[in-house]
């Protein structure tokens, strides 16, 4: 499993630790649901046994902070109280010692690569957690974002980074940040859909009701994410399982009995719902994932087999039907 290391400080906000957590135990459930196995092992450290959160509530059993990181960790480093423009009150209470752990042991960690040249850790920022990585020198000239009320912060702390703002989340190599609370959920949510796939990136989603998946000013989001921003069981249970099991035989009679209603019924749904029919739906999903298949340099034979069609004639009717209705 790949170690997540949470950085707890005093006063940690306890919705920028508990959100992205519980997203990323919710995929290992979704994963061993599945019969895979979990993805992620949660870990969290802090220069002291216990610390207090934003809320009162103490964490106690914390691990001390390691002389290494293991191999493939992720780093996640999180907000504490504060208004705009005190960066003195953000730099209380264990501040400098993180800060010093974390230009030790995990700026080395964050140059280096696996063979195919991916970074070989992963460093997830949220809230004022950016400005802690400014602080010790992880930043650069990357670009990165942090909560709109920082952002002027941050610049100063970081004058050669290319601060973003109105970003949700921003992907620069390994360093991975996010603007704050609720934001490293949708933070989570994308480490989630690229580790295991979109599908369970959705499944997670649907549990934690945050259907509205928000990404990082990618045009090109995954077409397993189309017709999402809603709330009904049966249309979700039907999405699940087209996303799963692309190439199933998916006529409307075996999408009506996943979702446990009648065919008509389901097209109501599917209409009111995702704004589209049941079969729109699958071929929308099939043709989404062959052109992504073609897009990684697949021949176009494989992808379509790979996305469930049988032949590349009915992908490219399929196609072409899609978008003559987006027409």
């Amino acid at each position: 499993m790949m170690d997540i290391l949470f950085l707890v400080l005093p006063e940690t906000l306890l919705l920028d630790l508990v959100g992205p957590a519980e997203a990323f135990r919710l995929a290992n459930q979704q994963l061993q649901a599945r019969g895979r196995p979990p993805a992620f092992a949660l870990r969290y450290v802090c220069a002291q046994p216990q610390a207090s959160t934003s809320i009162g509530l103490h964490l106690t059993d914390l691990e001390p902070l390691p002389d290494a990181l293991p191999p493939g960790a992720w780093v996640v480093l999180m907000g504490r109280p504060g208004v705009k423009d005190t960066l003195p009150m953000l730099q209380r209470n264990g501040w400098m010692g993180a800060r010093h752990w974390l230009a030790r042991v995990v700026a080395p960690a964050l140059a280096l690569e696996t063979p195919d040249g991916e970074p070989a850790h992963r460093l997830l920022t949220v809230c004022c957690g950016t400005l802690l990585a400014a602080d010790a020198g992880l930043i650069g000239r990357r670009q990165v974002t942090t909560h709109h009320e920082h952002l002027d912060t941050l610049a100063a702390l970081a004058p050669q980074a290319q601060v973003c703002a109105n970003r949700v989340f921003v992907i620069d190599g390994p360093v991975w940040s996010s603007a704050g609370i609720t934001a490293g959920i949708d933070l989570a949510l994308h480490c989630i859909g690229d580790v295991c796939g979109d599908a369970i990136a959705a499944a997670v989603a649907e549990i934690m009701v945050v259907f509205q998946r928000r990404g990082a000013d990618d045009p090109q989001r995954s077409p397993l994410l189309d017709g999402r921003n809603h709330l009904h069981p049966a249309v979700h249970r039907v999405q699940n399982a087209v996303c799963e099991r692309p190439g199933h035989d998916w006529d409307v009679p075996a999408l009506a009995e996943v979702a446990h209603v009648t065919p008509r019924h389901l097209a109501r749904l599917f209409k009111d719902h995702a704004g589209i029919s049941p079969r729109d739906y699958v071929e929308r999903i099939r043709s989404g994932l062959a052109e992504q298949a073609i897009a990684r340099g697949l021949p176009t034979s494989q992808a379509v087999e790979i996305a469930g069609f049988g032949t590349d004639r009915q992908f490219r009717r399929a196609r072409a039907r899609l978008r003559g209705a987006a027409a």
